[in-house]
């Protein structure tokens, strides 16, 4: 039973919860976007470039209110405080920061916020946070496919078993199985970033979206109103604002946004899974660095940790999605309020959750450690099995009948079976191949039958043709942001 805490602090971090997607994992940067303070501050600015917007038109605003309101656009600690009390009377946050703002920018405090409702500065600057977590998202994602098409690269040929099932099939190679997992990364990149430039403004709509406050506010003139929409959507650097809105914009838009970054978590997953699956084949592993302690109780134990944590976190991030279908879908006419509490928890985690994964998938593409030996040893396993029809096909070269060969491979391949799994033993189809009478005739040259790179197919041509013609093209626009990225580093 735990015991009431006492004295408890709640401005020490080590004595409340504090979410580790923050605290432990995320970038500065990210955590940053989603921190109270770029939040008032973004609120300020929307309030400011609203009132430019209405001076501009002719509402008497004086230029003193604008200059106070510029000047104010922090908030510091005695702001925040402010807010804080003013909030518990209110029991209302945007009237809480109008005050609070008003506080500091007195000659500006009787026109701020004038005609909106409060979701012109949440709705609206939840649109900004949203286009500016996929700014940071996007460049970090084309890291990350980057650093992976130098490992496919690398490997472009060397022969690898393949596993349909997880069951041993066809060779492919190492270079070309990565192929596959960039592919689905590109095709997050597209779908991020279609997501972020679709994204709308919500503009000056009014409290159920038919503008009727700036209307009455321009008395009656309807170009005026227009125009304002469009001016405060130019001076938060929108290129459109949505054309129709309720009280806030449509939760359909936070479901488009949030899709890509679900579908990123499926790969994600996917390339985690099969890294972990290589590590306990020991064929491939992610980084492990010196003093990492893999078990507190098997010391000799290498767990893959980071891809483990990339699983963890990508499942948290495929069921976000679920939250944000759900709350589109049971908005109520132009806005019930059930949507607030868990949009403030589902979109800022999306994000704090992808920037996690990205940071930590990159960070495994730079340190992946390859044991081709290991690989080599597998294939040898298995080869055997797969190399008979190259041996059928060699005896009818020769002159010989192709089902004969077939059925003397068939006996073969069984008592080389059961030798592997009844008595532990390694696979000696090609000794038993090579001392058959039947083969021994045909003078076949056998060895070079077990050349690995016989059979797989045209991957390593395969991964130079998709580096060339799709990757390239793909990251061309994103050369600069890769070129000055570092290596990736995590906190834990």
């Amino acid at each position: 039973m735990v015991s009431a805490a006492v004295n408890i602090n709640p401005a020490d971090p080590q004595q409340t919860y504090q979410t580790p997607l923050s605290s432990r994992y995320a970038s500065k940067e990210m955590a940053h976007l989603f921190s109270p303070a770029m939040r008032f501050h973004t609120w300020r600015k929307l309030w400011l470039h609203l009132a430019i917007a209405e001076k501009e038109l002719g509402l008497p605003i004086t230029d003193e209110a604008i200059a106070e309101m510029e000047a104010n656009l922090h908030l510091d600690a005695e702001q925040f405080t402010l807010a804080e009390k003013e909030e518990k009377k209110r029991r209302h946050d945007v009237m809480a920061h109008v005050h609070t703002f008003g506080n500091v920018a007195p000659s500006a405090a009787g026109i701020i916020h004038l005609g909106a409702t409060s979701c012109y500065v949440t709705d609206n600057a939840d649109l900004i946070f949203l286009r500016s977590a996929l700014n940071i998202l996007l460049p970090k994602l084309a890291t990350v496919i980057y650093r992976l098409s130098l490992f496919a690269e690398q490997y472009r040929d060397l022969p690898t078993l393949g596993f349909t099932h997880f069951q041993p099939a066809q060779l492919t190679t190492v270079g070309k199985r990565t192929t596959l997992w960039i592919q689905e990364l590109l095709w997050d990149l597209r779908n991020m970033t279609r997501a972020r430039d679709d994204l709308g403004f919500r503009g000056v709509k009014g409290t159920t979206g038919t503008q009727a406050s700036f209307l009455s506010l321009f008395d009656g003139d309807h170009s005026k109103v227009v125009a304002l929409d469009k001016r405060v959507t130019e001076l938060s650097g929108f290129p459109f604002a949505y054309p129709v809105s309720s009280q806030t914009y449509s939760r359909k838009v936070d479901v488009d946004v949030l899709a890509p970054l679900a579908s990123f978590g499926a790969t994600a997953h996917k390339i985690a899974s099969d890294i972990r699956l290589l590590a306990h084949l020991k064929e491939v592993e992610e980084p492990f660095e010196k003093d990492q302690i893999g078990s507190s109780a098997m010391a000799y134990k290498r767990n893959p940790m980071r891809s483990e944590r990339v699983c963890s976190l990508a499942r948290h991030l495929m069921v976000l999605h679920q939250n944000a279908l759900m709350t589109a879908a049971t908005q109520w006419f132009e806005r019930t309020l059930d949507d607030s509490a868990n949009r403030r928890v589902t979109l800022p985690e999306a994000f704090l959750t992808a920037d996690i994964i990205l940071t930590t998938l990159q960070n495994i593409s730079e340190g992946l450690v390859v044991y081709p030996q290991v690989i080599a040893r597998r294939i040898s396993e298995e080869l055997p099995f797969m190399a008979t029809e190259n041996v059928i096909m060699a005896v009818v070269k020769k002159g010989g009948d192709r089902q004969e060969a077939h059925e003397r491979i068939r006996v073969l391949s069984h008592e080389a079976s059961a030798v592997v799994k009844q008595e532990g033993k390694s696979n000696d189809l090609i000794m038993r191949i090579k001392q058959d009478a039947y083969f021994g005739k045909y003078d076949l040259a056998i060895d070079d039958l077990l050349d690995a790179r016989h059979y797989i197919g045209r991957a390593p041509e395969q991964v130079d043709e998709f580096l060339a013609g799709t990757l390239q093209p793909a990251l061309a626009s994103w050369k600069s942001s890769i070129a000055g990225v570092g290596k990736a580093e995590l906190n834990v």
